[in-house]
């Protein structure tokens, strides 16, 4: 126990529980603000305090806490490290502090398809995440993990581990053929008005030193504009190489709709890149959009969405657009995880880029999306700063809303696993307009709440396990 700090003990009234909770923090400082303000709330009591990850596993085993609260960064174990032992022995709902940097923001999405029920950002002045603001944020995932927990629910995160990433081959060394930086798009190819769309991950140019692979672009955090590697040097080089190598064998495996292994893809020799729609050639087409997917999802939702999308084909017939429950840049990060591990192209979605079939778009985080139609066959994502929407933004029933009426749309909405009602009014008016309506059935369910609001209120046409929505959603979109 920490000196000066007395694990306390205090219940909330004859008809409200107190819960457990374990503290995890290499900080003696840290543990001891937290555990103030855990306490103080009247609703939990400190089980106990752990400095680094191997104490937070042994102690994990021995108290039973209803909730950990632990650290990403610490010594001997990392968080996610600790947080992969503690699932596989006792499953027991896991809430990160995270830091709001790019490494604090990658690793927090690797640890909740881990298994972690949710995140909150540290502190962060620059980030206007204030003591007062986090503590807020924190009880109250705190008393929905600790309710979840006894509700017996986390053996979801424990048992439906995220499938295997889509194996992909490495890119080859460029020593053995010459580098060529690809031209950029000419502005008719793109044939978007406002600020021109990211390419996929996998064509961005190298990474930082230290950071994600290459299939992932450069984070940034307002404009995505393309950056190209800069040339004449030998690392750029080998970097433009690494990147056209991947990028020919992603568009390889995605193209004519076949799914294929890493024994089916076809090796190339490092090559020269594959320029990237020349100006004297005709541009790629995109496929008119008849058919749409919207997905709504909240707590538990990166494991979820990486379910659902890694079981979708490389020639999905349709766009997909989804919103989740995330702050600011962390949707970036949860966007290049998962397009490390489909066949289909997901991003984060930039201001009036224009609808693709075998798309996902992730709503940035902080913003609303909504969704235009330009003419027959082309719609545009339009983003604003608009304000919350059952208290979230982005919301899944401003998307859903924005829906409502393209009737010449084959339209197909979706509501997961997620905390609240957000997305279940907006699913019922899109029932209501004759779209396709589905929502995730309780068995699978993290948290059952949106999905449940939304089967409350007659919106869901079809109620679906977790593992079957995607299967359905081929048959019926393909």
């Amino acid at each position: 126990m920490m000196p000066g700090f007395a694990i306390q003990r205090k219940k909330g009234g004859a008809n409200m529980s107190t819960y457990r909770i374990l503290l995890v923090d290499d900080s003696p400082f840290m543990r001891k603000v937290y555990g103030d303000l855990i306490v103080a709330s009247g609703r939990f009591e400190i089980a106990g305090f752990a400095g680094d990850g191997e104490e937070a596993v042994r102690l994990t085993r021995e108290l039973a806490p209803d909730v950990v609260v632990m650290d990403l960064e610490m010594p001997k174990m990392n968080g996610i490290e600790a947080l992969r032992e503690i699932m596989a022995a006792r499953p027991t709902p896991v809430i990160l502090m995270s830091a709001v940097s790019e490494d604090g923001m990658r690793e927090t999405i690797l640890a909740l398809q881990a298994g972690a029920f949710d995140f909150v950002r540290k502190p962060d002045a620059a980030a206007g995440l204030g003591l007062e603001k986090v503590s807020k944020i924190l009880l109250e995932r705190l008393l929905i993990a600790a309710e979840t927990g006894r509700e017996g629910r986390l053996r979801l995160l424990a048992q439906t581990p995220p499938s295997a990433p889509v194996p992909r081959a490495p890119a080859k060394p460029a020593a053995k053929a010459p580098a060529a930086v690809p031209p950029a798009r000419t502005p008719k190819e793109r044939q978007i008005p406002l600020r021109p769309p990211v390419r996929p991950p996998a064509e961005a140019g190298p990474p930082k030193t230290g950071g994600a692979p290459a299939s992932s672009p450069k984070p940034a955090a307002e404009s995505t504009q393309r950056k190209l590697p800069a040339a004449g040097g030998r690392e750029s080089a080998a970097a433009a190489a690494e990147a056209g190598a991947a990028r020919e064998r992603k568009r390889t495996a995605r193209a004519g709709g076949a799914v294929r292994s890493p024994e089916t893809v076809p090796e190339k020799a490092a090559a020269p890149a594959v320029p990237d729609r020349p100006a004297e050639a005709p541009a790629r087409t995109p496929l008119p959009v008849v058919r749409l997917v919207a997905i709504g999802v909240s707590t538990g939702g990166p494991r979820a969405l990486h379910q659902v999308l890694t079981a979708l084909p490389a020639d999905f017939p349709a766009p997909l657009l989804i919103v989740q429950h995330m702050p600011p840049r962390f949707t970036r990060s949860l966007a290049q995880r998962l397009d490390q591990s489909c066949r289909i192209r997901v991003r984060e979605a930039e201001n009036g880029e224009l609808l693709e079939n075998g798309t996902a778009y992730i709503a940035p985080g902080g913003l609303q999306m909504t969704l235009a139609k330009e003419s027959p066959g082309r719609y545009r994502i339009h983003l604003e700063d608009g304000p919350p929407r059952n208290g979230h933004k982005p919301s899944v029933d401003v998307l859903f809303d924005s829906l409502v009426g393209l009737s010449e749309l084959q339209r197909t909405a979706v509501l997961l696993t997620g905390m609240g009602s957000d997305g279940a009014r907006g699913l019922k008016k899109l029932r209501e307009d004759g779209c396709e309506t589905v929502a995730e059935s309780e068995e699978t369910c993290v948290v059952y709440g949106m999905p449940r609001s939304a089967i409350q209120l007659g919106a869901a046409a079809h109620v679906l396990p977790l593992h079957e929505i995607a299967r359905w959603l081929i048959r019926k979109v393909a």
